[in-house]
């Protein structure tokens, strides 16, 4: 029986180290802006590498 409550209060505190940022009131984690490879970016800023690729694919096409 020790074994479950020792199981119970590990997985306890899993849940409660993963919902640490809720519970801190942070941003929730966020998929980045055409990260499938798309050569459509619907950013209003994209990142440096972003802006990169779009200026060779511009000077190319």
């Amino acid at each position: 029986m020790s074994i479950f409550f020792v199981t119970f209060l590990v997985v306890a505190l899993v849940f409660l180290a993963l919902a640490s940022g809720v519970l801190l009131g942070r941003k929730p984690i966020a998929g980045s802006c055409g990260g499938k490879g798309d050569s459509v970016c619907s950013c209003k800023d994209p990142c440096s590498k972003r802006k990169e690729r779009m200026q060779i694919e511009n000077e190319a096409g």
